[in-house]
């Protein structure tokens, strides 16, 4: 008995196979291994002459209560194959204690089996997804190894999987529930809803290791095997296939114990080279139909630009606000397009206001978090191909403004970006000011009442669509600095130009080349005139400063 090897291992293997799972076959041998067969192959030679044999008090295998037949028990099994027990027999040959239309099916396979000389199986039989079955060992399964383990609430609704949903089946064609919505959900509504129900179908190979002429008892039932199956091809089985392992082992509770092994081996049949052809010229079929399927729902149309025109499409989200005096903010933004060759669909929105929200500190600043999404497209259409024409791209604008507990506005910050001239993925941070009224009680209605400077004209911020002088002055105008704005920007385009390998191409490449050196000029630009606003300040404050302070550096200079 020393030299059998035993498998420990009883974990559960997961497979996968896209082949139909009706195809799938074990073999299931069942051994009854007790002491007196070990003392029958005790050898003789090895016994001393002062001992007495052991053989003599093995008893006669008829008098040790199991037949022959009953010591080993080999079985081929299908996926959904009923081999009914003897409890099963003994309780569907009454018909008086049939009552599903199921009981009464298998009372009429199990009479057939008695026409035909009665079951060929004694001891291995099976339990469909269709029968009435829960292993109980499923719901105490622990999850470590600590000798205290209480089973959480998750461990115990995973366990009811199966057996919820068996109880929905009646449901499914019932009449529909008047309260389709929960609108004030319970605690327990909430724990006994909130578990993820993922159909499988479970088949459960079993084995009644009673004594002879005492099969039939539920106490005797033992689980050999459970498969599971989902509608992805996951095949779930537990304990693995013993394959080069050793088989497993089983000890019966009782007065009388006894040591019992079995192994599960996967018998299925392998697909012949002519099956395997056949099956993929099916699924090269099946997949070219689906593919005709997908193209017919999107049409054959597809809609491409007029030569020498540029389609721009803008997945954007204003993500968040930072660094504002006020809380409760929202954002109003709009995009303009320039004049001259851009244009966008009669239904195209290019404005937006986002929600109020509160702000939360993060680190120094209070961030107000949007993730207020939005879209919008545009079109290009490149006439004039002088080197000279700078073509101008899209600017994007925001206005920044707080509510008060009275639901009164006032205006944090004006701000514009022009938008990436290239296609991708881009984050813009959008500093902004306001204007300034150099008075305290500018500032008291400010926070009282909500008054405050607005500009008329947003365009203002940056260059005014309006505007045809060559120099734009701001001068006179009062602003505070205030918080930024931060966009997410998804850009795409569209144009002939970059499939086309013909001049347009290179004409349409140029114009980019020319956008991409328009944003990287309005950028110079924007470094200039902070440059130019602090030279600014700094003439003021020294215009500020007493005449005896700053006539002795004059002094020291000269």
């Amino acid at each position: 008995m020393a030299e059998a090897i035993w498998s420990s291992d009883t974990g559960e293997a997961v497979y996968r196979s896209r082949d139909p799972v009706r195809n799938l076959r074990l073999r299931v041998h069942l051994q009854r291994i007790t002491s007196s067969n070990y003392l029958h192959c005790q050898p003789a030679a090895q016994l001393g002459k002062d001992l007495i044999d052991l053989a003599t008090f093995r008893p006669h295998p008829t008098a040790s209560g199991h037949r022959p037949e009953e010591e080993e028990e080999e079985a081929v099994i299908g996926w959904q194959e009923k081999l009914f027990s003897q409890f099963e027999v003994d309780l569907y040959q009454n018909e008086a204690a049939c009552q599903s239309p199921l009981d009464h099916q298998y009372h009429q396979e199990i009479l057939k089996l008695e026409d035909s000389g009665g079951r060929k199986n004694r001891r291995i039989f099976t339990y469909t997804d269709s029968d009435r079955y829960t292993n109980l060992e499923e719901h105490c399964q622990k999850m470590t190894t600590a000798a205290s383990e209480m089973p959480s609430f998750l461990v115990e609704r995973m366990a009811n999987v199966r057996r919820r949903r068996q109880d929905r089946r009646g449901m499914e064609g019932g009449i529909l529930k008047s309260r389709i919505v929960t609108w004030e959900p319970s605690e327990e509504f909430i724990k006994n809803n909130h578990v993820i129900n993922t159909a499988l179908q479970t088949m459960y190979i079993m084995a009644d290791l009673g004594p002879y002429g005492k099969l039939g008892y539920k106490k005797h039932e033992h689980v050999l095997c459970t498969l599971k199956v989902d509608s992805n091809g996951v095949i779930t089985v537990k304990p693995d296939f013993t394959g080069s392992k050793g088989p497993y082992r089983i000890e019966t509770e009782g007065e009388k114990q006894e040591l019992w092994k079995y192994t599960i081996d996967n018998v299925s049949s392998l697909a012949q080279p002519e099956e395997e052809e056949r099956e993929r010229r099916v699924f090269k079929d099946l997949y070219g139909r689906h593919k005709e399927y997908l193209n017919s729902l999107v049409g054959t149309d597809f809609e491409m630009t007029v030569p020498g025109a540029l389609r721009l499409f803008v997945n954007g989200e204003v993500v968040s606000a930072q660094g504002y005096e006020y809380d409760n903010l929202y954002v109003h933004f709009f995009v303009e397009l320039p004049t001259s060759n851009w244009s966008s669909p009669a239904f195209q929105q290019l404005s937006g206001i986002t929600q109020t929200c509160a702000t939360k500190s993060r680190g120094m600043d209070n961030v107000a978090c949007f993730s207020y999404p939005f879209t919008f497209e545009a079109s290009f259409l490149h006439e004039d191909e002088s080197v000279d024409v700078l073509p101008e791209w899209p600017v994007l604008y925001c206005e920044v403004l707080s509510l008060d507990f009275w639901q009164r506005y006032r205006v944090e910050g004006y701000g514009a970006v022009v938008l990436p001239a290239t296609p991708g993925s881009h984050t813009l941070t959008v500093s902004t000011w306001r204007p300034l009224e150099l008075s305290p009680v500018a500032e008291l209605r400010r926070f009282f009442i909500g008054g405050s400077l607005e500009l008329e004209d947003l365009s203002y911020v940056w260059i005014p669509g309006t505007f045809k002088g060559e120099r734009l002055s701001r001068f006179g105008l009062r602003t505070e600095t205030t918080g930024s704005v931060t966009f997410r920007l998804h850009c795409l385009q569209q144009s002939r130009a970059f499939m086309e390998s013909s001049s347009l191409r290179k004409r349409m490449r140029s114009v980019l080349d020319r956008l991409e050196g328009f944003s990287q000029q309005s950028s110079i630009h924007n470094v200039l005139e902070a440059f130019r606003r602090a030279r600014r300040r700094m003439q003021e404050a020294r215009e500020s400063l007493p005449q005896d302070l700053v006539s002795p550096s004059e002094t020291s200079v000269s």
